[in-house]
């Protein structure tokens, strides 16, 4: 009964989650820069009509990525697909939902770092000429067919862009990074939600929301759901700043935003290694996590608010983060 629970919760998460996705260019908030010179390639490709250029967003997860993918195609009046790179783990896999496009569709792609490098191979020529070349039968035998694929739209999106191949960054007519929001985007984010699910905040809670929210929409929108899920089990009429708080304290978040991972990270740099500098992989041991979380999840954000540096010799631990954990400086030791 409780799995059964938590399959529901999650799914209503799931809900909501779409239900809060801007659905226009006015909806988006943030993200300035990149949203004035997607519109000008949009325009651009609208006013000849053709499709747009092959698309790359990057950056860390749940900064809208997808969201503008959809954006693009509601812009371009495009159909929409959807895969991601763990998804194609054969040609055939791309082969069919290349061979299934319509006239002007934009195929999106997540996690595109994730691709092998066989999709790779048969993404290119698809990507430069429209063509899809399969390979039938093996050894002597085989041979090559060759398809016309009609013009599409690729959108691929990942969070770390350094993983991606060459040869397929420079496929792409433009790419954009798209960086942690400013505390007032996130904040009219959480008022614009909070409309959306009709629940009654005051200013106070708006605050303590988005200054915990990571710099991240999708962070700051999971913490709101939290934050009304106290507020409906304590019969309260209002999102108060005590509500948010309280909630807060109940998911061991402190007010940068911090998790208890995120603290146990630097505590364990703190403790066993001095501060560091320590490497990743011994990191990681220490962590017992995955080296790519670490990477892709955790060091973002600590880097963002200074409290972790990565250097040649390995990650190290700023003086504002002993200072917020509690600890006296390196060369002190102990406790404040």
């Amino acid at each position: 009964m409780e799995l059964k629970k938590i399959i529901k919760k999650v799914e209503e998460d799931q809900h909501i989650d779409l239900a809060l996705r801007p659905t226009s260019w006015p909806d988006y908030v943030g993200q300035e820069k990149v949203k004035r010179n997607l519109r000008v390639i949009l325009d651009a490709a609208k006013k000849r009509g053709e499709p747009c250029d092959h698309l790359l967003f990057y950056g860390q997860a749940g900064l809208g990525k997808t969201t503008l993918a959809h954006l693009v195609a509601k812009e371009m009046g495009s159909g929409f697909k959807v895969t991601s790179g763990p998804a194609l783990e054969k040609m055939g896999d791309l082969a069919a939902i290349l061979s299934n496009l319509e006239k002007g569709e934009v195929l999106f792609i997540d996690e595109a770092h994730r691709l092998n490098r066989q999709i790779e191979e048969v993404l290119y020529p698809a990507l430069e000429s429209r063509k899809l070349h399969l390979i039938v039968g093996k050894g002597p035998g085989a041979r090559t067919l060759s398809l016309d694929l009609p013009p599409f739209t690729l959108v691929a999106a990942t969070t770390r862009a350094n993983l991606l191949s060459g040869p397929l960054r420079s496929r792409f007519g433009a790419s954009f990074k798209l960086d942690y929001y400013e505390v007032a985007d996130i904040e009219a984010i959480i008022r614009r939600s909070a409309k959306l699910l009709g629940l009654n905040i005051d200013s106070g809670a708006v605050a303590v929301i988005a200054a915990a929210s990571r710099f991240t929409p999708r962070a700051a929108n999971r913490l709101l759901r939290r934050v009304r899920d106290y507020t409906d089990v304590n019969n309260l009429e209002k999102v108060s700043e005590a509500a948010a708080k309280a909630t807060l304290e109940m998911l061991e978040i402190d007010h940068l935003g911090l998790e208890p991972t995120d603290r146990q990270l630097l505590k364990i740099i703190i403790e066993k290694f001095h501060g560091g500098p320590v490497g990743i992989q011994t990191l990681a041991a220490a962590l017992n996590d995955d080296q790519g979380i670490i990477e892709e999840v955790y060091e973002p954000y600590l880097m963002t608010v200074g409290m972790l540096n990565r250097t040649p010799a390995g990650r190290l631990v700023t003086p504002a983060a002993y200072k917020h954990l509690g600890f006296r400086s390196s060369e002190e030791g102990g406790l404040l």
